[in-house]
Formats: structure tokens, C-alpha cells, sequence
């Protein structure tokens, strides 16, 4: 009798592991397309950043036709723009430390670019020459979709890090090297109202 307790056990156990292996495996695989997704979207964060970046000579040689005078706002474009394509970052490098600066160097062009477009208002011949008029669209659009990737972005992290936190994952997360993975935050002055004139 003590023979057959000792048996139901055994089986029980192993039945148990097995039933935990395999879960454990469903969930890894669950990782691995949870961590693909988030590797899919930051391409396309930096696709996007990219797609901004090319439009900017074009600007900045259309304003440079119009304004003369404006050499100082020019180079800090140029010289932003310049930074921001040097820093890339590889999937499987993102950290707080590599976002960080990242998004550092994309916000410093992001003011540079503002700066651009306000010295633009005091020329009305340049703001109504079509080839800036439809650059300034192609940006606003690239603007809108960078808003879009980095929001897809957010949400395959929170996604992924939630998944390797959660039990009975986190206790082999880390075994696998799943790691969390960093998240945009919001650029200095952001919590104000931008001021429009007309």
C-alpha cells in the first residue's frame, strides 16, 4: 500500500513538471514573439525618425534660397540633424541609458526644426513657395507618423514588460535573458501648452 502511495506521488510530480514544462515553453515562445514585437516596432520608430531626418537638407537648402540672414539657425539644423542620424541603436542594445540619449538627440532636432520653421514667418515669400510648402507637409506627415510609431512602440513594451513580470514567467525570464525593455518618456517643457499665434 505505502508502495502504491509512494507511486501516485512519483506520477503526480512528474505530471505536474511536465505540465509546468510545457507551459513554461508555450510561455517562452510567447516571449520570444512578445520581444520580436517590440524589435519590429523600434525599426520602425527608427524608420520614421530617418524618413525625417532625410527631408531636412531639402529644408534647410529651401529656406537657405529665401534667407541669407539666418545662417546661425541653419547650421544648429544641420549640426542637430547631424547628431541625431549618428545615434542608432541595434534592438537587442535598448536600455534606458541608449534611449535616453536617443531621444535626447532627436529632441534637440525637434527644437532646431522649430526654430527653423518660426524664422521662417518673417519671410512671406518663402512660405508660400511650393516646394517648402509641400516640405513642410512631408514633415508635419512624418511628425504624425513618428507620434504614431513611437505609440506602438509604448505599447509592444508595456506589453512584453508586463508579460516578463508576471508568475510563473519572471522566474525563468531571466534564465532566458528576457529583460525589460525601456520606454520613451516626455521631452522637457512637454507638460506646457505650445503658445500659437496668429
Amino acid at each position: 500500500m505505502k508502495i502504491k502511495s509512494i507511486l501516485y506521488r512519483v506520477l503526480a510530480v512528474v505530471a505536474l513538471f511536465g505540465a509546468s514544462s510545457g507551459l513554461s515553453s508555450c510561455n517562452y515562445n510567447s516571449l520570444v514573439e512578445e520581444q520580436q514585437t517590440v524589435d519590429q516596432t523600434w525599426a520602425e520608430v527608427e524608420n520614421q525618425y530617418q524618413r525625417r531626418a532625410d527631408l531636412i537638407p531639402n529644408l534647410v537648402n529651401t529656406v537657405k534660397g529665401y534667407s541669407q540672414h539666418e545662417s546661425e539657425t541653419l547650421e544648429k539644423v544641420t549640426l542637430a540633424r547631424a547628431k541625431a542620424t549618428s545615434i542608432t541603436i541595434n534592438a537587442d542594445d535598448l536600455d534606458e541609458e541608449n534611449l535616453k540619449k536617443f531621444q535626447q538627440a532627436q529632441d534637440d532636432l525637434s527644437g532646431a526644426l522649430k526654430s527653423l520653421l518660426a524664422v521662417t514667418e518673417a519671410y512671406p515669400d518663402l512660405k508660400a513657395n511650393e516646394n517648402f510648402m509641400n516640405l513642410q507637409a512631408q514633415l508635419e506627415g512624418t511628425e504624425n507618423r513618428i507620434t504614431i510609431a513611437r505609440r506602438n512602440y509604448t505599447e509592444a513594451v508595456r506589453q512584453y514588460n508586463t508579460s516578463i513580470k508576471k508568475f510563473p514567467t519572471t522566474i525563468y525570464a531571466g534564465w532566458f535573458g528576457f529583460k525589460p525593455k525601456p520606454q520613451f518618456t516626455a521631452a522637457a517643457g512637454a507638460d506646457r501648452a505650445p503658445e500659437v499665434k496668429f
